[in-house]
């Protein structure tokens, strides 16, 4: 089974800093780790080829010095990582940055066979969009299924998968190539072995340009994005309000008052 993880490299901090011209974080002296979510999509990759065979790949895409985001995913035990890595890449909203790493997949495909299945955390945390994956499995064209709590079974031809709700979870059957978006239920991510560090810091990471995976000028960077941040901004804090005694019927009668006094 061929088993691409896309990660991404995001800032440790939540306390982000934004550039007020560009309307972009500040990364400079600010330590980046790999996105927390997509820990869970590195182990279970890797778990999936300690059952099943095959070979894993991570990618991201980003500046050069996302290549230690790679290492470390190798160091738990990816096969091999590949970089796309491009100033034109820069601006990218969420639709462009799933067309490029579609782009890169597609690349991988052609040179490898088909990619089985494609697993990206649930979403990244400093953008908190949750996109980005399902971008990737329309510019694929193959099925998704986001939320992903379990993976029942899986073959070559389909997947039986518990996809988390508000309520519960969902059963979902699939056929394959598919993509999932996983949350941090599924698993617990292992910690890199020595051995596991040895081959990732020797390890050889492909670099790709947009030109490496044929990707149209005007879908990537700012000319590909459909979105922009126009501007950012703390939202002032909340002012008034009041507070509601009694049991929930009660509670709910003067809701309905208040309600019913706003609109008229």
């Amino acid at each position: 089974m061929n088993i691409v993880v896309c990660i991404k490299q995001v800032p440790e901090t939540t306390e982000v800093k934004i550039n007020p011209e560009t309307n972009t974080l500040i990364r400079e002296g600010v330590k980046s780790i790999i996105n927390p979510f997509d820990m869970y999509a590195i182990e279970e990759g890797v778990r999936l080829k300690e059952k099943l065979g095959g070979s894993t790949i991570v990618i991201t895409m980003g500046p050069p010095q996302a290549e230690a985001a790679l290492r470390e995913a190798i160091s738990i035990g990816m096969d091999e990582g590949i970089l796309i890595s491009d100033r034109n890449f820069a601006g990218s909203d969420t639709w462009a940055t799933s067309y490029t790493l579609a782009q890169a997949i597609k690349k991988i495909s052609q040179a490898r066979g088909r990619i089985d299945l494609v697993i990206c955390g649930k979403q990244a945390s400093d953008g908190d969009t949750a996109q980005v994956g399902p971008g990737i499995s329309v510019h694929l064209d193959i099925p998704q299924v986001t939320f992903v709590k379990k993976i029942e079974e899986i073959n070559e031809k389909r997947a039986r998968v518990e996809r988390m709700t508000e309520e519960g979870y969902e059963i979902i059957e699939t056929p394959l190539p598919v993509l999932f978006t996983v949350v941090k239920e599924i698993n617990e991510p292992r910690l890199p072995s020595l051995k596991g560090m040895m081959r990732a810091k020797s390890a050889k990471i492909t670099n790709w340009t947009a030109k490496d995976i044929e990707a149209d000028a005007g879908s990537i960077g700012l000319s590909g994005s459909p979105t922009n941040v126009v501007k950012i901004f703390t939202p002032p804090p909340r002012t008034g309000g009041q507070i509601l005694e009694g049991d929930a019927l009660e509670v709910a009668r003067k809701i309905v008052e208040l309600l019913k006094n706003e609109i008229t």
